[in-house]
């Protein structure tokens, strides 16, 4: 597109009258003022317009930069109070702080990048001692936080448990349950690092859960990844649990509560925004 020319089109250059407003020009002629006002002419304009345009990268950035902080969008109230809220979480030691790339502090219903529905789930270990196949299977919370490499949650042996795992996708969050012990309930929370593969301990004669029935050509059964995501500051313990599982309560169609042996169960939406809110509560409290 051409530029726009300094003087009007078909005249002279030079030959041009200056534009000037009539304010001006009547106040030229009738007042005797002791300096002229001074005007500037179309080419001074020009030259003025050139010099203010930035020519170098310098100067474009600098432009830049000024326009954005000019344009620098200013957070909403409802934003500012989710960041608040997720600060206070970290400062409870109700949720990790997430990295960079994350998507620790985004709902359950969808992810930071938006690659659609983020799935939650329910996971149980033991933290106690207990043998099977001369190996102590005992797994904790405390255990996981100690990993430093995603953790493969294998030996599930249950059809229903093993195709919630095969349903799992990366990104999705679990809650870590306690069972099997004194006092069972939710102790954490997970990330889904890595979906689901064959489970190889399937197939070692020495593995606490090997199943002859299961073989490297055919693999029966399934294992995902995990990481530690955060520890609750206050446990929520199954007795707990069933209360908020009571007719017309928050919990009323929890899987776990409904087929109490499953070790793999999903978690609705709602479900994970209410017990994250509870253990929020309680950790506020303590």
């Amino acid at each position: 597109m051409p530029k726009r020319k300094s003087v009007i089109e078909g005249e002279p250059a030079g030959e041009a009258e200056p534009r000037r407003s009539v304010r001006l020009r009547k106040s030229a002629d009738t007042t005797a003022a002791p300096t002229e006002a001074k005007f500037v002419s179309q080419d001074e304009r020009t030259v003025l317009t050139k010099r203010a345009t930035p020519k170098t990268k310098v100067e474009k950035e600098q432009l830049k930069t000024g326009v954005e902080a000019v344009t620098k969008k200013v957070p909403s109230s409802k934003e500012q109070t989710g960041a608040k809220r997720r600060a206070r979480k970290v400062a409870t030691g109700s949720e990790k702080p997430a990295a960079s790339g994350d998507a620790a502090d985004t709902a359950p219903n969808g992810s930071a990048a938006g690659e659609g529905e983020r799935n939650c789930w329910l996971l149980k270990a033991e933290p106690e001692s207990r043998f099977e196949n001369g190996i102590d299977v005992k797994f904790s919370i405390d255990d996981l936080a100690a990993k430093t490499e995603p953790e493969p949650w294998d030996g599930i042996r249950a059809y229903a448990a093993r195709n919630n795992l095969r349903a799992m996708k990366k990104g999705d969050l679990a809650f870590f349950y306690h069972s099997n012990c004194k006092e069972p309930g939710i102790v954490g929370t997970m990330e889904i690092v890595q979906e689901h593969s064959p489970d190889l301990s399937a197939h070692d004669p020495k593995a606490p859960y090997y199943d002859p029935s299961s073989k490297p050509s055919d693999p029966k059964w399934s294992v995902v990844h995990v990481r530690f995501r955060s520890k609750l500051a206050a446990p929520i313990g199954l007795k707990e649990l069933r209360e908020m599982g009571g007719p017309g309560k928050p919990l009323e169609k929890m899987q776990m509560l409904k087929q109490t042996r499953l070790s793999v169960s999903k978690v609705s939406a709602a479900e994970w925004e209410y017990l994250t809110r509870v253990a929020e509560e309680r950790a506020m409290q303590t």
